[in-house]
């Protein structure tokens, strides 16, 4: 087990990877699951992946093939969020929120931290591993 004082980092900068074939296990699933077992970590969303942290109107992900609608897609923000909850702490890249406009922090989830420019990278040594995902 990771101890409390130096978890894990585990950095996403990658969004929407392929939904109707990741719909059973995404990304933010294996990284709840990992954090479960590892005993805590931290997250760090970067590039298009700060848009999981936002809040949104709520809506069920879902795409039509032909005649079927498939509506069993992941939902970033919703795992994002029950991440806080279950207090992984989620750090987002302030460089890469800024590119969503000047309003994009106002809509960060309650509990998910900014990190400026470098930040993450100069905290890199303080974790006892780093996972690029």
């Amino acid at each position: 087990m990771e101890s409390a004082a130096h978890p894990a980092l585990v950095m996403i900068d990658r969004a929407y990877r392929g939904s109707v074939e990741t719909q059973f296990a995404d990304v933010l699933y294996f990284i709840r699951e990992l954090n479960r077992q590892v005993g805590g970590l931290h997250l760090a969303l970067r590039g298009d992946a700060v848009t999981y942290a936002l809040t949104a109107p709520e809506h069920t992900p879902s795409v039509q093939l032909g005649s079927r609608e498939l509506d069993t897609l992941p939902d970033p923000r919703r795992s994002v969020r029950t991440l806080l909850e279950e207090g992984t702490a989620v750090w987002v890249e302030r460089t890469d929120l800024e590119r969503l406009g000047p309003g994009a922090a106002d809509r960060l989830l309650p509990g998910a931290r900014l990190a400026g420019p470098g930040e993450l990278a100069r905290s890199w040594s303080s974790y006892h591993r780093v996972w690029f995902m």
